[in-house]
């Protein structure tokens, strides 16, 4: 794991990253993986939500790429996985809300980076199937296709879905049509007002009534318990609103922002990592999740650009970033694939504890990034 406490430690982080990116991805090539849960990551469908979060990866490192080959390669990788992934936008079965996930981190940035007018083709369409989930009575975009037989999931929303929202955002901007970005904000609104409770703590999963719209009950999700503090989503919640926020100029989003900022660096205290859920029992903390770290330290860096008190949100990102190399990077000399280690993806369900996942490596790059003077992909 790094180590350095010199004032080069950002730079070394970064290039280390770089470098072991690079490395995977003469073997991972154009799959797509989620966990590495034995030093090697896995290989998903490209339906899977997580499918964007490694072309994204590819798309922050390839301007610091060694040579052109090395360039020419990370190029050659995301086209073919962009092209996968757009034979899934023809199957409705195979689209969700994660398409921001997914195309702000493949279409769309190969057009905001190559001027690829395949990508903006893609991520248009991509934003069109988004909206198209949007419930009209209850004011909130529909997370799953899948059945439960915990709760109706024509009417769930889940607070991972600020995250994207930007892919609605950004299909205003190069489309002139306001209605996708009305949605996003009906949508952003509707989190704020049902997901986020006055102690800033969110919870994961809301079901609504699918014919009325109106609130039936909130579900533990991924975390604990209903009423607990799922650590990732405290970090989506977060780096989402920001985003909004930054997208809008809403005041409401900052202060959103904010509240779920606070309450995550309130809950982390001195630690770098959190616990999977701020409020599990103590039996149950021995899962910890690097990918919530990630994400609120990213979080963290774009609120700081948008806060009055832009400082103290600065300087817990990059507190949090520097722990994140300094003690959870498993480091250039190992066969580790995964470049943060200790994240957890489902405690409840048992699946990925304690090991690297892709979008904690995606959102470490993008807040070295931030801290290097460049943007994330969102």
């Amino acid at each position: 794991m790094g180590t350095s406490t010199s004032a080069t430690w950002l730079e070394e982080a970064w290039q280390q990253g770089v470098n072991q990116t690079i490395r995977n991805a003469k073997r991972i090539k154009d799959t797509f993986p989620h966990i590495s849960p034995q030093g090697i990551y896995d290989k998903n469908d490209p339906e899977w939500w997580t499918a964007g979060f490694w072309p994204g990866l590819l798309w922050l490192v390839y301007r610091d790429a060694p040579d052109r080959e090395a360039a020419a390669e990370l190029l050659r990788i995301t086209e073919s996985c962009e092209r996968q992934l757009e034979g899934c936008l023809r199957d409705p079965d195979a689209v969700d809300h994660d398409l921001g996930f997914i195309w702000l981190l493949s279409g769309v940035a190969s057009y905001r980076q190559m001027g690829s007018e395949d990508g903006r083709r893609r991520g248009l369409l991509a934003a069109n199937l988004l909206a198209a989930r949007f419930h009209v009575r209850g004011e909130f975009i529909r997370a799953w296709n899948f059945r439960s037989s915990m709760m109706d999931t024509r009417g769930v929303a889940i607070i991972d879905s600020m995250m994207n929202l930007p892919l609605l955002y950004w299909a205003s901007e190069q489309s002139g049509d306001p209605r996708f970005r009305w949605l996003a904000e009906a949508h952003a609104d509707t989190v704020a007002r049902e997901f986020v409770r006055a102690d800033g703590s969110i919870c994961h999963v809301v079901e609504f009534d699918p014919h009325t719209g109106q609130k039936l009950r909130e579900h533990g999700g991924q975390g604990h318990a209903p009423g607990s503090a799922w650590a990732r989503g405290t970090a989506w919640a977060l780096h989402g609103f920001a985003l909004s926020f930054r997208y809008t100029g809403e005041a409401r989003y900052l202060e959103t922002a904010e509240r779920a900022a606070d309450f995550f660096l309130a809950m982390l205290g001195e630690d770098i990592v959190p616990v999977w859920d701020f409020r599990a029992p103590a039996e149950h903390q021995a899962a910890w999740d690097s990918s919530a770290a990630a994400i609120a330290a990213s979080g963290l860096l774009e609120l700081a650009k948008l806060s009055p008190r832009g400082p103290i949100y600065a300087a817990a990102g990059e507190r949090i970033v520097r722990g994140l190399y300094e003690h959870y990077s498993s480091g250039e000399s190992t066969a580790e694939e995964g470049l943060i280690m200790q994240g957890t993806v489902h405690y409840p369900e048992g699946r990925g504890i304690n090991v690297p996942i892709i979008y904690g490596d995606y959102f470490y790059m993008e807040a070295l990034a931030k801290l290097r003077g460049s943007e994330g992909l969102f």
